[in-house]
């Protein structure tokens, strides 16, 4: 299957279905980030710390598959150079949308988080990388690709998805939700979804996602040349219950710095 014409066209449906992560930022959002009052989040819930970033002002920034008109354009409106790498032309135009109406100059590239190779070696500054590499069967070249974009001294910081989410489906027994474990990790919609399971996906465009291990998540950053100074976990912000959400925080972030 091609994962990628597949997720694109899923995410396209994402943002005719308003999902969160879809939604543009305010005017009122971009002129506070203007003045200096700004944050962003790469996981649900907890904003980036400020001292992870480096000096904004003029910097080149890359958001790696994330679209949506979130993180980039609060980028832009701080005085970096932003560009936003999406395999959804749908998600690149909410950044459009927000660049046209608040003046921002953002540079919007349709592409895979995997394949870098339009940009030269050293481009970047900064890396902001939300939870989205979920969407990729592979997440190893994703880090090389940027760690090789990244200029040294630059930082990458990206939102990750624990695996343990992917242990378990839920069964109702006895009028009671119940967490079974059932899939080994890392877990693949392609691989542990049967196949009409994995053809009504395609015919509802609902995204293909992948587990990663914390070996690949987190090691694989390390392996790629990172050195990771800074790390927190995160949760949801509603409640689910009989979930593992509710069990424990499911989302992590890191900093990595190239050394």
């Amino acid at each position: 299957m091609d994962i990628l014409e597949i997720n694109k066209k899923a995410w396209n449906n994402e943002v005719r279905t308003k999902n969160p992560w879809t939604i543009p930022v305010s005017s009122e959002t971009i002129a506070a980030a203007r003045k200096g009052d700004w944050q962003i989040v790469l996981t649900p819930t907890k904003p980036v710390p400020a001292d992870w970033y480096p000096a904004l002002q003029g910097a080149d920034v890359l958001c790696l598959a994330s679209g949506g008109g979130q993180q980039g354009p609060i980028m832009a409106a701080v005085g970096a150079r932003v560009t936003v790498l999406d395999n959804s032309p749908d998600q690149l135009a909410q950044d459009r949308i927000v660049a046209e109406r608040d003046g921002l100059d953002i540079t919007l590239v349709e592409g895979d988080m995997a394949d870098l190779s339009m940009f030269a070696n050293g481009s970047f500054d900064l890396i902001i990388h939300p939870v989205s590499n979920i969407f990729v069967p592979d997440v190893n070249p994703v880090w090389r690709e940027a760690y090789r974009v990244l200029r040294p001294g630059g930082v990458m910081l990206s939102g990750l998805c624990n695996p343990a989410v992917y242990l378990f489906e839920v069964d109702v027994i006895n009028d009671v939700d119940t967490l079974n474990v059932i899939h080994k990790i890392p877990y693949s919609d392609l691989e542990d979804l049967d196949e009409e399971t994995r053809q009504n996906y395609i015919k509802n465009q609902v995204p293909f996602e992948f587990s990663h291990t914390l070996e690949d998540l987190i090691g694989g950053q390390i392996r790629a040349g990172f050195v990771i100074t800074g790390l927190f976990e995160d949760g949801l912000n509603e409640k689910i219950e009989n979930s593992i959400f509710d069990m424990m925080d499911c989302f992590i972030a890191t900093r990595a710095e190239k050394r």
